[in-house]
């Protein structure tokens, strides 16, 4: 995290939550600055350490650290959560089916997958529901992520004898859809036209028109092609789930606290601060040129905010129509093979 980006945090925690605003002791002495407990809260996500790690370097105490860890999470949702936490707009959406286009997927907004963090501490009662046979108990995270790591989407809590279609049948992934909330777009595939955005998926997940899977053991070379290019992008979200574990340690090592709730704001903080570096760094290491996107004037795809959707028939069977995805299926692999079958 660059100091300009970590500073803006203290100050706003400092401005707007009272527990990190200065205070004087019995003594009428300073206590501890926002600065202190900022950065200890952060030491303890960043490198998973135990609360008293902090001591010294801080000069924070066990209980005070671990109460700074706490009230830091909550004040990081509540204050951040609105916009780091957010449903794509339709700049966002516009911004993300132009790189998909490019990838070769028009229609593409990111890729789905689960990850499990492991619960050390899980209650014995609850162990057989978060323990997959002789498996330590685990709690999954569903994301979506787009090609700059921006993670768009994550529903967490379920227990980790769930697998990846048990997580999607709870997850709110496609509510907005559903309930006619989300922005209507029209996209061309191979020259046929598309309403539905949709996301790459790993072998798991059903056959959906929101979902394009890759072909196994593929023997055409127009398969092996589209299979080689879908699982390529398809990465991006297992590339966000490594960059979140290596900032911070905190989800790589096994959770040790006991509260479901406590442990739910701290994934939902680093989500938040992780989308908050990336949109600090994205431009320095992402494929293409933001320039190259504003300057293109000229697109093959509209995205618009919803109006009345009553005519576009039950969300349900949209999403789950099986014919609308072998049929994009098709075309994409005819779409990859026109653009990159020469190469």
């Amino acid at each position: 995290m660059n100091k300009p980006l970590f500073l803006r945090i203290v100050n706003r925690l400092a401005a707007e939550v009272s527990y990190f605003q200065p205070k004087k002791d019995a003594t009428f002495r300073n206590g501890i600055s926002p600065l202190q407990q900022c950065t200890a809260a952060i030491r303890q996500l960043a490198y998973g350490a135990a609360a008293d790690s902090v001591d010294e370097y801080v000069r924070i105490g066990e209980t005070t650290a671990r109460k700074c860890l706490e009230h830091f999470v909550v004040a990081i949702v509540d204050l951040f959560g609105t916009e780091y936490l957010r449903r794509p707009t339709t700049e966002d959406l516009e911004r993300l089916l132009f790189y998909g286009e490019k990838r070769g997927f028009p229609g593409m907004v990111g890729s789905i997958d689960c990850m499990h963090w492991k619960w050390k501490n899980c209650p014995t009662a609850w162990k057989g529901m978060y323990s997959r046979g002789t498996e330590k108990p685990t709690i999954v995270l569903e994301a979506v992520a787009s090609q700059d790591l921006w993670i768009w989407h994550a529903f967490f809590g379920a227990p980790g004898t769930s697998n990846d279609l048990n997580v999607l049948a709870q997850s709110p992934v496609f509510n907005d859809i559903i309930y006619g909330r989300a922005p209507q777009m029209n996209y061309y595939v191979n020259g046929r036209e598309y309403n539905l955005s949709y996301y790459l998926t790993d072998g798991i997940y059903p056959e959906w028109a929101t979902f394009v899977k890759s072909i196994q053991r593929p023997q055409h070379p127009k398969h092996r092609l589209f299979a080689e290019h879908q699982e390529g992008a398809r990465k991006d979200v297992e590339r966000a789930f490594g960059v979140l574990q290596s900032r911070f340690a905190m989800i790589k090592n096994p959770c040790r606290f006991l509260s479901k709730g406590k442990i739910a704001y701290i994934m939902r903080a680093c989500l938040i601060l992780h989308n908050m570096i990336v949109e600090d760094e994205r431009y320095s290491y992402t494929l293409y040129d933001k320039e190259e996107f504003e300057q293109d004037e000229i697109h093959t795809f509209s995205v618009e905010m919803p109006t009345n959707l009553e005519g576009l028939g039950d969300g349900h069977t949209r999403i789950r129509d099986r014919q609308a995805h072998h049929q994009l299926k098709e075309d994409l692999i005819e779409n990859i093979w026109t653009t990159f079958g020469n190469e």
